[in-house]
């Protein structure tokens, strides 16, 4: 009896326990919830060889279905339509149809674009049969009105990069030389460039108009109104061109932009706008942000010091980002910890730092990319997953997205790579399997809902996958090429190019040359600097012009505590700080990746 009784005692205990929300139970639950989050998220930490290998030849694939049939349809003109198989050229009866004639001008746009895209895939003899028909079929003398930004970083940008490719002695990509080549890519390229020039000539400001005709030179006079990426993301492109056939004026005029539109920052926030008068160097557009008509701005201060080295660049960038982060920023200060909300970059008045807005725009997903390039990995990791969060909540990224509302401010989805790029990035900086899966989930969803009878088409609508008949040339040039080199290990690019190459904006590979790091001008005084000028300090130490720099952590010095942000300093990271043992756990904690998920509304927030 006394035993029944003990039994007895002893299961009311237990069932009061069980039920009383006051006792232990509650930390059980947490537990259980907690080991429900490490189970949704686990599928993330292994992915093996042979699914990288397969997923390495769908994204070949998936550029080959798309060129192929540019090719067969479109070639020689600008874009193909993948709806109805057909080519697309400039809109000739609606000048003011900038969407189309801002990119499109007559000269093969996809074709041009897609050629380094060929190289990075070992497809050796299609890429020799493109030049070809680059040097036979492409010219400049064309009465078409184009964007000086577009122009510049989808075709001078693959010019100079082809070319740089052909003459590469060491041809680490397979034998891309061309026979009796006469540097007819560069050529052209420097023809691109000259005719952009009027753009920049007797602007008050050293701002480009945004548009020039190719044949006349005349720019167009109904638009005076740049944004800060268009004016000032040239730099790059111009100061290549410049080094190679070493004529300043082009880097002159590109740098003298970038400086213009720096000295207009706001004195006290340090923010930049968005979109400035190129007459009065009024802005126009007072929203400061990471997306849409500033983006490449920040990227391309960051990387015009990695490829020529001048510490001013970096500078300006390091300022740049310190005030981003302190007016940008919300959330969390440390992103890592699960206490608080999780951060993103928000849209702010550039004269007081309020809010401005309250969406988000895809171009900003590349900034995590950049990020890893300063060594800022932690807060690349963090942006990056809100944006993959969203990626799964629509199965592609819309063009703006209401963070507020947790639904599309913008619809569409034009098959843009900048989500892809810093997915491929992060990879790199940390060989996390999460990313692969990212990748293979970014892969599948193109295919499910893009792909079409003739190539892969711009999603209209992000709710109902509706679909637009247009596939714009970055598609075959970054989106395709991210993907191929995310799962590509044993590319040249992973093996051995992280050091010795960069991407532009555009993803456009360009080396690391001695010859690049050669001062044409001098950048305070913006004069030209002769040989028999140079400073001592500033004569190349390198024994050929096509020496490859080993940047190796040279160039991009990973310094702590280099730009104090409240309590946290940024650049405190680099892709070695996170110890061997993270390299396999997720990049965020089961738990932040389901608060995300629940942020965004992947799922619905329980209650």
């Amino acid at each position: 009896m006394a035993i029944l009784m003990f039994i007895l005692i002893l299961l009311l205990f237990i069932f009061t326990c069980a039920y009383n929300p006051g006792t232990s139970t509650k930390i059980n639950n947490s537990n259980i919830t907690k080991i429900s989050n490490e189970q949704r998220y686990q599928h993330y930490l292994y992915f093996p060889r042979s699914e990288r290998l397969q997923y390495r030849e769908k994204a070949r694939e998936m550029f080959q279905f798309g060129y192929d049939n540019y090719m067969k349809y479109a070639f020689p003109q600008d874009e193909l339509d993948p709806i109805h198989c057909r080519g697309r050229g400039p809109d000739i009866e609606r000048p003011e149809n900038y969407n189309i004639n801002d990119v499109l001008g007559e000269f093969s746009l996809t074709l041009i674009d897609s050629l380094d895209t060929l190289a990075v895939m070992g497809n050796v003899s299609e890429f020799q049969h493109a030049i070809k028909l680059v040097i036979d079929h492409v010219h400049f003398d064309r009465n078409s009105t184009i964007q000086v930004f577009e122009a510049t970083i989808r075709v001078l940008g693959a010019l100079l990069s082809a070319h740089l490719l052909i003459v590469d002695p060491l041809q680490p990509f397979g034998n891309l030389t061309i026979p009796n080549y006469d540097n007819e890519l560069l050529d052209l390229a420097h023809d691109l460039a000259s005719r952009l020039l009027p753009a920049f000539e007797k602007t008050p400001h050293g701002l480009p108009y945004p548009r020039v005709n190719l044949m006349t030179g005349i720019v167009d006079g109904s638009r005076n109104d740049t944004s800060t990426a268009g004016a000032g993301s040239l730099s790059l492109e111009f100061s290549i061109l410049s080094r190679l056939v070493g004529d300043p004026v082009y880097e002159q005029v590109a740098r003298r932009a970038v400086k213009s539109l720096w000295d207009k920052r706001n004195n006290v926030t340090g923010l930049l706008g968005s979109v400035i008068d190129v007459n009065s160097g009024e802005w126009l557009g007072q929203l400061s942000g990471l997306g849409a008509g500033i983006d490449s701005f920040f990227e391309y201060l960051l990387k015009n010091y990695i490829l020529f080295g001048d510490e001013a660049d970096l500078r300006m960038f390091d300022d740049a980002y310190e005030s981003v982060t302190q007016y940008l920023r919300r959330g969390r200060v440390n992103c890592m910890d699960e206490d608080g909300i999780h951060p993103m970059f928000v849209n702010v008045n550039m004269h007081t730092g309020q809010l401005a807005t309250t969406w988000i725009d895809a171009l900003q997903a590349s900034f995590s990319a950049v990020q890893v390039l300063r060594g800022d990995i932690d807060e690349a990791i963090c942006l990056h997953a809100l944006y993959y969060s969203i990626w799964r909540k629509f199965g592609v990224l819309p063009e703006r997205f209401n963070w507020q509302i947790k639904m599309p401010d913008v619809l569409f989805y034009p098959l843009r790579p900048e989500f892809i790029e810093s997915t491929y990035f992060l990879y790199q900086a940390t060989k996390n399997p999460f990313y692969l899966h990212v990748g293979r989930d970014i892969l599948d969803n193109l295919n499910t809902y893009t792909r079409v009878e003739c190539g892969f088409a711009t999603v209209h609508d992000v709710r109902d996958k509706t679909l637009e008949d247009r596939m714009e040339s970055f598609f075959l040039s970054e989106t395709c090429k991210y993907l191929f080199l995310l799962f590509d290990e044993e590319n040249y690019l992973n093996q051995h190019g992280a050091n010795h190459y960069i991407f532009t904006t555009e993803a456009h590979i360009i080396p690391l040359m001695a010859k690049l790091r050669k001062k044409i001008i001098n950048f305070d005084e913006m004069t030209s600097i002769s040989e028999n000028q140079e400073n001592e300090g500033d004569k190349p130490t390198h024994t050929s012009e096509h020496e490859l720099i080993n940047v190796n952590r040279n160039i991009i010095k990973v310094e702590t505590n280099l730009i104090p942000i409240r309590k946290k300093r940024i650049n405190e990271t680099s892709c070695r700080s996170r110890p061997m043992s993270d390299r396999h756990q997720l990049p965020l904690s089961a738990n932040l990746l389901y608060q995300l998920d629940e942020m965004v509304g992947v799922i619905a927030t329980q209650t």
